[in-house]
């Protein structure tokens, strides 16, 4: 075990302690190189004559050697330097060693405040912050940063007790579904045939929910975990290719509801994870039924433009204010006409979509028509070359893709994230192919 453990405080003290007693020896050193040259070159002590002779009043002459009276003369001086210097040497390394103490300890303030922060830090103390004040220098951008990923952490813990909660709650449904009806049916000694069928009918269909939910809830994480990394699996993919069985999953819930359904589809080459672009056809499609009403419509379109491969999908529904657009893609949030059925979403798929877009450095458009509904856009990089004839190339490069959620002021056509024309210039007309 260390009896003594030096602090960085006590250490910088001991460095500018160690400068100043570097530089003292320096002085001291040159101090008598420069006297030295000085007494050597006095004329007194460079006569021709090898003695000198003097005569005091009393008549009595003493010779003198040159050499003999420079060498005493040095060696005075030389003892009357070191003398006085290690006197004032000792002085001046004692007042740099307490200086650089409390140099050191208010250079260090910033860190010290910093490290009673974070002992003080906890999931619900997350909102402390440093905030330090003075010159705008490295110890203020250290304290700047450390309180603006405080802020990202809280923000983080929140999110993912939300979520929890969510979940939880979500989960909890299904299985209060399947309780109840067990416990309904089971205590009626009369139940017939049909009721046991019945309620492994329910029970079915509950399980079917609780199911899908962990699959959402999986696929959100996995997105989430790796939204800043690469994507496992890189293949050329036509979007179009995915519309037809996603349609075909939804063709059920569309005829009875008579949704009207209209689809025009050019090609739409991209390159990523067929699997997860296939979820994302998959989740706009179907919360487009699930979000849509009676007698209501779905258009469906794709294609490529310029450099980027896009998908649109719209549909009729409840009015969505604009300002509730991007909230939409938020996890567990519905729409407020949203079908109240057995089958209903998780409110995981909009998210998903997100997360996916993301993952392919794509571009997110959405907007809400004052007739009712919602119009979704999705650009993704253009694959160039997508027969597979030598190197697959993206046409336009990874950074200049950029993943966000643009709302769509619907009836200007104008963006409200960045103030400019949306593409498509109407993001309501679902016939448009680029």
């Amino acid at each position: 075990m260390r009896l003594f453990r030096p602090t960085l405080r006590f250490r910088m003290a001991l460095l500018y302690g160690g400068l100043v007693v570097l530089v003292g020896v320096a002085l001291i050193f040159t101090a008598l190189v420069l006297l030295d040259r000085s007494v050597a070159s006095l004329p007194l002590f460079n006569a021709d004559s090898t003695s000198i002779t003097l005569t005091d009043g009393s008549g009595v002459s003493r010779t003198f050697d040159p050499a003999v009276l420079g060498a005493q003369a040095r060696t005075s001086v030389r003892s009357t330097i070191l003398h006085s210097g290690l006197i004032y040497f000792g002085l001046i390394i004692l007042i740099g060693a307490a200086g650089g103490y409390l140099l050191a300890k208010q250079a260090l303030r910033p860190i010290a405040k910093l490290t009673q922060t974070a002992r003080q830090l906890s999931t619900d103390t997350l909102d402390q912050r440093i905030d330090l004040g003075g010159p705008d220098d490295e110890l203020r951008e250290l304290a700047d940063t450390f309180d603006a990923m405080l802020g990202r952490l809280n923000a983080a813990f929140d999110s993912q007790r939300l979520f929890v909660a969510n979940a939880s709650h979500e989960l909890r449904t299904p299985l209060t579904v399947i309780r109840t009806e067990l416990d309904v049916t089971l205590s009626d000694p009369d139940a017939s045939v049909e009721d046991m069928r019945r309620m492994g009918e329910v029970a079915i269909a509950a399980t079917d929910r609780a199911h899908r939910l962990v699959d959402s809830l999986l696929t959100l994480a996995r997105l989430q975990a790796g939204a800043r990394g690469e994507l496992e699996v890189r293949d050329p993919v036509n979007i179009a290719e995915f519309l037809p069985t996603a349609l075909a999953a939804v063709a059920p819930e569309t005829r009875e509801r008579n949704i009207t359904i209209e689809m025009e589809c050019g090609r739409a080459w991209t390159l990523g994870d067929p699997r997860l672009l296939e979820r994302l056809v998959g989740n706009l499609v179907e919360n487009a039924t699930r979000h849509n009403v009676a007698d209501g419509w779905i258009r469906v379109s794709c294609g490529e433009s310029d450099d980027r491969a896009w998908l649109h999908v719209a549909n009729g529904g409840p009015v969505i204010a604009t300002a509730d657009v991007v909230s939409l893609f938020e996890a567990f949030r519905r729409g407020a006409g949203k079908t109240r059925t057995a089958t209903r979403g998780s409110g995981l798929g909009l998210s998903i979509v997100r997360l996916i877009v993301e993952a392919h450095r794509g571009r997110l458009q959405a907007a809400a028509p004052p007739f009712g509904g919602l119009a979704i856009r999705i650009e993704l990089p253009l694959v160039a070359n997508p027969a597979g004839q030598g190197d697959v190339q993206l046409a336009a490069s990874e950074n200049g893709a950029v993943a966000v959620i643009e709302v769509v002021d619907a009836e200007t056509g104008l963006s409200t994230a960045t103030g400019q024309p949306g593409q498509p210039a109407n993001p309501l007309d679902g016939k448009l192919v680029g």
